[in-house]
């Protein structure tokens, strides 16, 4: 009797195990996140929200980050630096596993940071280069010199500056850099004075208001109503008789402002209006490019770099390497912070639609508008 039952109880352990196996097993990948993933938060700070570009951003990495399967708390500090300290400080204190912190003021950052290091929080620099601390693991961000070279030989083709001496012509322009808070503010600022200052110095290129170094012509918080106010001030003071030819402009916010002066001033599209550089196409610089108000702005794809900071995060959080592609240059004082370098594009009137509008970064019907 004892065999018989031994030998029921071994035929029903083989059914289940048989069964088990059978059984589907239940993927990740079915819904395309990913397990590690699962649980883990991700704090995001971002400067502001009164730049599309920030907006774009913020949207990017939280849409790719959740889709693996990451929980997102994104925050926008709008410019205020205290604002932003807080905001770290409680993502620390409400356990995030990593944070990617695009900086309004990263000298003001140094304290927090130290503490996301002691409770060994891992942190991705974004797009803003985190200086005086150890506590930055990488950066993602786009070669900002690379951004004003790229300006700056935009106009040295557009105006022909090669030639301009032996054709006995010359230039007036103006500088409107962006915010000294920034390392990319003075990375770009180098960037262009590489390409342009041969040109200042043999006359091609004039400064009547004599405005050329980085001190003089930085714009705190890249503001647009302080660029606004500035070119105002500089059209009065230095061109009552002369007219300006060249904006040169870090950003598409400045750029704006410039144009609104330079309308105030009287300079009218298609007759006096002079070329106008920008940076980040954002939709209305691109329509002010279409309408001929803008001349270029540099195309910083936010999905691109999204996608870099978020393959950072992954690595990070599964104990691999991210892919690097700068070990040089971004020292930000406590150490060399590897980084990921996406490329900056021109656009102009000539290749907007195929740069911005095939590759889907707006539609047409959003220039329409």
């Amino acid at each position: 009797m004892k065999k018989k039952i031994l030998s029921i109880l071994l035929v029903a352990a083989m059914s289940v195990t048989l069964l088990a196996g059978c059984t589907p097993k239940k993927s990740g990948g079915d819904s395309g996140t990913d397990k590690k993933a699962s649980g883990k938060t991700i704090g995001v700070a971002m400067p502001t929200q009164s730049s599309e570009r920030w907006i774009n951003d913020g949207k990017n990495m939280k849409e790719k980050l959740e889709k693996l399967g990451y929980k997102v708390d994104l925050q926008y500090a709008e410019d205020d630096v205290q604002a932003q300290v807080s905001q770290i400080e409680n993502l620390i204190a409400g356990g995030a596993d990593c944070l990617v912190v695009a900086a309004v003021d990263s000298s003001a950052l140094v304290n927090v940071l130290a503490q996301a290091k002691t409770a060994k929080i891992p942190v991705i620099a974004y797009d803003r280069l985190l200086m005086d601390t150890d506590a930055v693991s990488y950066y993602a961000t786009f070669d900002n010199k690379g951004v004003g070279t790229t300006i700056a030989k935009y106009v040295e083709e557009k105006m022909d500056l090669k030639n301009a001496a032996a054709n006995k012509k010359s230039y007036t322009f103006e500088m409107f850099m962006g915010s000294p808070d920034d390392n990319n503010a003075k990375m770009l600022y180098d960037g262009i004075m590489e390409v342009i200052q041969p040109y200042i110095d043999s006359k091609v290129l004039v400064c009547e208001s004599g405005q050329t170094s980085f001190e003089k012509t930085n714009t705190l918080r890249w503001d647009q109503q302080t660029a606004m106010k500035r070119c105002e001030d500089i059209l009065s003071r230095y061109y009552s008789s002369k007219k300006l030819d060249l904006v040169l402009s870090a950003f598409d916010g400045l750029s704006y402002g410039c144009k609104s002066a330079l309308e105030g001033a009287g300079y009218k599209v298609g007759t006096d209006w002079p070329l106008i550089t920008g940076q980040d196409a954002e939709l209305m610089a691109c329509k002010n490019i279409i309408a001929g108000s803008q001349t270029m702005s540099i195309f910083k794809d936010t999905r691109t770099l999204a996608d870099k900071a978020v393959t950072m995060v992954q690595a990070v959080l599964e104990g691999k390497e991210p892919e690097i592609n700068d070990t040089k240059q971004y020292n930000n004082g406590k150490l060399v912070v590897p980084s990921y370098l996406c490329t900056p594009q021109a656009v102009d009137k000539d290749n907007l639609t195929k740069v911005i509008v095939d590759s889907g970064y707006y539609t047409q019907a959003q220039l329409d508008k």
